[in-house]
């Protein structure tokens, strides 16, 4: 069994974060993408990495539920809790695949991080581009304990706004060298090639176009499908399944939103995040509720195998479940106050009497008086 090795360094600041207890941080999407760029995103993907890795071996420790959802015509809305005995964080985030034509993100979200010790909420982020980030981060978490230890070759299929990160995370985290492309939007995946090319020396990693899917994934060591279609889709066919395939499939995850097929998933050893969520809303909500399925956590603490030869075909149904979003944002809040950004807002009352909420509206509120005070000096 292979062992994680993620690590993140810790920074100065990050072992005694301290708000002042009456102040929020904020760090707004301008703020999040200059942390990123400053750091590295490969620093970033691999922080974040790590931080998932520790938190799933701390999987007990965390009270869970699905997220909580609201769906649509045209998509859905969501809520993703997760609390330990410190820390409380939630994700709002949205599924809307037809949002693009409208000049508009299929996925935003943001989330809030809170100390459970008293309910004040420490942190408001932005996490569109941090769920991307997190995502592609899991993945890579996932397929160092599933996929072969050799891998060097990735299929991607669908090629929009997750691929660049799945492929730098791949490229960074696992080695992966060359990855096969295949989107039915060409513009898509030009896209993606000259966003690569950008970050990469030219000869970092081969990008091979493909005509079809059938053609990307012959001979891929992953294959990772992310693609956004709110449909039952057969992205992949089981006569396309080689021996010794990791399937990474992270583009189903909703009711009625899928990529992989039952016959597909028939001839694979399936992994998941958290299975009540997953039969819900992953590729697993086509199989019956007897179809066996691993908790990806009890692979991480070594509680139960994960592949067992290099000819199992195995496979991450992959939803996204709070618990990541956790790990996002403590890395998040670290970073930001190692670098000293963000800003405090007011976001809950600063009361002199905490039983008088009534005196903010009388100007009795403790901030109000600090600004008297400073517009008479």
């Amino acid at each position: 069994m292979r062992s994680n090795n993620f690590t993140h360094t810790p920074n100065r600041g990050e072992q005694t974060l301290r708000n002042r207890p009456e102040q929020t941080m904020f760090l707004s999407a301008p703020d999040v993408a200059r942390l990123v760029v400053e750091r590295g995103l490969p620093q970033c993907l691999q922080g974040v990495a790590a931080n998932i890795a520790q938190d799933f071996l701390r999987w007990k420790s965390f009270d869970k539920s699905a997220r909580v959802a609201c769906h649509s015509e045209e998509g859905v809305i969501e809520l993703m809790p997760i609390a330990d005995d410190k820390t409380f964080t939630f994700k709002y985030v949205n599924g809307h695949p037809k949002n693009t034509a409208r000049g508009l993100p299929t996925v935003m979200a943001f989330g809030v991080l809170a100390d459970v010790a008293t309910g004040m909420p420490l942190l408001i982020s932005e996490l569109t581009l941090t769920t991307a980030i997190r995502t592609a981060a899991t993945s890579a978490v996932a397929a160092r304990a599933l996929a072969r230890a050799n891998s060097r070759r990735m299929a991607l299929i669908g090629n929009g706004a997750q691929s660049e990160f799945q492929a730098l995370a791949f490229h960074h985290l696992l080695g992966i060298e060359e990855i096969r492309l295949f989107d039915t939007d060409s513009k898509a995946t030009e896209k993606l090639i000259a966003n690569l090319r950008s970050t990469l020396d030219a000869d970092a990693l081969k990008l091979v176009v493909c005509s079809s899917i059938r053609e990307a994934v012959r001979g891929a060591d992953i294959v990772t499908t992310v693609t956004a279609d709110k449909t039952n889709a057969a992205v992949l066919l089981a006569d396309m399944i080689e021996p010794g395939m990791h399937l990474n499939a992270v583009g189903g995850d909703c009711p009625g939103k899928t990529e992989i097929p039952p016959e597909v998933m028939k001839l694979a050893n399936v992994f998941v995040e958290f299975e009540p969520q997953t039969r819900i809303e992953g590729d697993l909500q086509h199989m019956p509720a007897d179809f066996g399925v691993t908790e990806l956590w009890q692979v991480l603490a070594g509680k139960l195998q994960g592949r067992t030869s290099d000819e199992e075909v195995t496979m991450f149904d992959s939803v996204g479940f709070a618990l990541e979003d956790f790990s996002a944002l403590r890395f998040l809040r670290d970073l930001a106050i190692s670098e000293d950004r963000g800003q405090a807002i007011e976001l809950i009352p600063q009361l002199e009497n905490p039983k008088d909420l009534f005196g903010v509206l009388r100007g009795g509120s403790a901030s109000a008086k600090n600004e008297l005070v400073a517009t008479a000096t």
